[in-house]
């Protein structure tokens, strides 16, 4: 799949143009592929999901990460299916979803987890210690959407799971990493609590695994965000300002 070399930032204007047409209901981009809509469409979903699209821009996203018909991806924290679902229609029967999460999910997410994944042959639920899991190799696409901030608090070697993650895609396979943006320069501190990243951090840590920056979106940018402010607070969550990288692994 294709990604771009240079790094781009998506053009705020561009980002305001489209919150101001679709506050109230999400519109797929008219330049959005066939597999992708498809999976918007998808009658499966449930209306709950529906109702976040506006927010989320899904078809934007899959496309920012170059998400296509069999394609091998692998989804880190997956519970709650919102992208698992539209990943195993968008990737088809002859792609492929593998989802992994960090077993302490058990309590809330197993059950239904579990049952997404009987319920669809194209993709595996994985219940596992990131720390000692062992990724498939020669996956196209790696996601990680609004969990980079987890995993220090839950004592992941962060250093070692990306480096894992870039071993496993194919060269040039991109690897989208999309989080909560805490204060500038502001590092892991907020991550336990606030659940929000120094969003710099996460670009630092996985160029040093040996990614390259292929692209940087304001797509889901906020300015008007209270940073300090816990994610999941009433008015907050849903409209946090949201950083997005597509790291890539360096062809050879």
């Amino acid at each position: 799949m294709a990604i771009a070399r240079k790094v781009v930032l998506v053009s705020a204007f561009a980002f305001a143009a489209a919150y101001a047409v679709a506050q109230d209901a999400y519109v797929v981009p008219a330049d959005a592929p066939a597999h992708i809509r498809r999976a918007i469409d998808s009658s499966e979903r449930p209306e709950e999901q529906r109702a976040r699209d506006v927010n989320r821009k899904p078809a934007e996203t899959l496309m920012l990460a170059g998400v296509e018909p069999g394609d091998h991806i692998i989804e880190i924290a997956g519970f709650g299916q919102y992208y698992t679902m539209l990943l195993a229609e968008a990737v088809g029967p002859e792609g492929h979803v593998d989802v992994y999460d960090l077993p302490y999910t058990e309590r809330f997410a197993g059950e239904a987890s579990r049952a997404f994944a009987a319920a669809h042959p194209n993709t595996t639920y994985h219940q596992e210690d990131y720390n000692t899991a062992q990724f498939p190799q020669g996956v196209d696409a790696v996601l990680n959407i609004l969990y980079y901030h987890d995993l220090k608090p839950n004592d992941i070697d962060t250093a070692a799971m990306n480096a894992k993650l870039l071993a496993a895609l194919e060269p040039g396979g991109p690897y989208l990493v999309i989080d909560h943006k805490a204060e500038d320069g502001s590092a892991w501190r907020d991550a336990g609590t606030i659940h929000r990243m120094g969003v710099d951090t996460i670009r630092e840590e996985v160029t040093a695994a040996g990614f390259e920056l292929a692209l940087e979106s304001d797509l889901l940018a906020n300015p008007d965000d209270d940073r300090t402010q816990m994610v999941f607070t009433p008015g907050v969550r849903g409209h946090t300002d949201q950083a997005i990288f597509v790291f890539r692994k360096p062809a050879p």
